[in-house]
């Protein structure tokens, strides 16, 4: 076993229990399972469960028509609450991540893309940290950073996860985690994060081509593992912002094969909890960190880009199989509503407010919407945009667009976008959407509950001017509480300012 000097304070250890050394530790639980100084009331341990790129709708709990499809999330849900309003804030991964834990907007914690927090802010691991729970991560290292600001005791990179995507080794690797925090008495925070149904897809060219090799040459350690279940085109619903053409089909059933070997994933590590006696003992939330890697989702703020299947489960607080419809709840809110649920202290300089109000079977006001942003991809180019979204409509705000400028993200590799370019050439209404996708308007408005799929912009409509009038009017003032850097440029162009 590590043995770490007592003058280190433990957020400066991250990696230095390896995967090894841990696996030595299980050796030495004792037999009887009972963990060593176990206080009396103790606090829950947390499990956060995150997935790459995957839609609200992408689960048989929240509608996907292909037979068990999530079969361990779907059980997941029927044991918790599953939220129909939970949004991250920010529909790209390090960003979103770096939300999460800090309670703050990006431009407030200074992770606005693929950077590192700013070292005052405060992480949700130090307090943690402070509270003596065991902390873990598997896979995603590096889209937490800077690494001193969070206090991993055990640290599983995506290497040893066969890229973040092999159900066995989650499983593994949960399961000496869970019997470690065991060991050692202590609450735990483990955040498994899987890289399904992230690109590239299994089966996928995109994957051949990343895998590849000379012939005869065993599959690089590290690499994505293979499938027990290959979805079909025929088999798939395309959603509904993309046209239903073959190539585009052929990828959504990609996808969705690996939205089941993620699920497989899920299964593993909730396996391992159950397995080791304290899923009674934890609080588990699961969520996607954006929607799926296609034209009009992820990198983007429309309903597609930033809603999550977000489920709670929480024995002995949440009741099994709630659905709750009316409350919105954001990545910010994550920060703050696990202390609470741990009895710590609120961190002064969150944005968000805690929701175990909720999970505790109360109503919270002013819940009734969402603000979203987006700054730059992966790529570093800065595509900035805004959105506040309620039940009905959502509105948005896109300064970069000037007619000129091309969107780019990483949607657009694969087969869906260059399907839609080439099938756009004898379809104007095909040949329109590309167009907004590529080159967007400044202001956009949608009818998202007879529109979902933000199919018709109706900013220049105008029975709906009053609507659009009070949405400009709310982001207005969430910009100015938040001195959204934007907020001079919102005023110009919209009049918000005079009013």
């Amino acid at each position: 076993m590590t043995i770490f000097p007592a003058v280190l304070p433990r957020c400066f250890r991250r990696g230095l229990i390896t995967a090894l050394a841990l696996a030595a530790v299980v050796c030495c639980v004792a037999t009887d399972g009972a963990p060593a100084g176990a206080a009396e009331d103790r606090r829950p341990n947390v499990l956060l469960i995150t997935v790459d790129d995957m839609n609200w709708d992408s689960l048989g709990a929240t509608g996907c028509k292909i037979p068990q499809i999530t079969p361990n999330i779907d059980k997941l849900a029927r044991e918790g609450m599953l939220f129909t309003h939970g949004h991250v804030t920010i529909a790209v991964c390090q960003p979103c991540r770096e939300v999460l834990m800090t309670g703050r907007y990006p431009d407030r914690n200074g992770g606005r893309g693929f950077q590192p927090i700013r070292t005052d802010v405060p992480t949700l691991q130090e307090s943690l940290d402070r509270a003596d729970y065991f902390q873990g991560i598997m896979a995603k290292v590096p889209h937490l950073a800077p690494q001193s600001k969070f206090c991993w005791d055990v640290v599983v990179d995506a290497g040893q996860l066969g890229a973040g995507r092999d159900p066995k080794l989650f499983y593994q690797h949960a399961k000496a985690f869970f019997e470690q925090a065991k060991a050692q008495g202590k609450p735990f925070f483990l955040m498994a994060n899987s890289q399904d149904p992230h690109r590239p897809f299994p089966r996928s060219a995109q994957q051949q081509q990343k895998t590849a090799g000379k012939e005869g040459t065993p599959r690089r350690a590290g690499s994505s593992p293979g499938v027990t279940r290959v979805i079909r085109p025929e088999e798939v619903e395309v959603p509904g912002f993309l046209p239903d053409i073959p190539d585009v089909r052929e990828e959504v059933a990609q996808y969705f094969t690996a939205v089941h070997r993620c699920d497989q994933a899920v299964g593993g590590v909730l396996k391992a909890l159950e397995e080791t006696g304290l899923a009674d003992d934890t609080l588990v939330m699961l969520l996607s960190d954006n929607g799926m890697a296609f034209p009009f989702a992820k990198t983007n703020v429309y309903l597609a880009s930033t809603r999550t299947p977000w489920i709670v489960r929480w024995p002995g607080v949440v009741a099994p199989g709630g659905i709750d419809r009316e409350h919105f709840i954001s990545g910010i809110d994550f920060m703050p509503t696990v202390l609470d649920a741990a009895g710590l202290p609120q961190v002064d300089g969150m944005d968000g407010r805690s929701f175990a109000p909720v999970l505790r079977g109360e109503k919270q006001p002013q819940r009734d919407h969402v603000y979203t942003v987006f700054h730059e991809t992966s790529g570093r180019k800065s595509f900035e945009m805004r959105s506040i979204q309620t039940a009905r409509f959502g509105y948005l705000f896109n300064p970069w667009s000037d007619g000129e400028t091309v969107f780019k993200n990483e949607s657009q590799s694969g087969l869906t976008f260059r399907a839609m370019q080439l099938a756009a050439q004898g379809d104007p209404a095909l040949a329109a959407r590309v167009k907004l996708f590529q080159y967007r308007v400044v202001e956009e408005f949608y009818d998202y509950q007879n529109d979902p799929c933000a199919l018709r912009n109706l900013i220049d409509d105008p029975q709906y001017q009053a609507e659009i009038d009070n949405l400009r009017g709310r982001m207005h003032q969430i910009m100015k509480s938040i001195d959204d850097p934007l907020l001079e440029a919102f005023e110009e162009i919209t009049g918000q300012e005079s009013r």
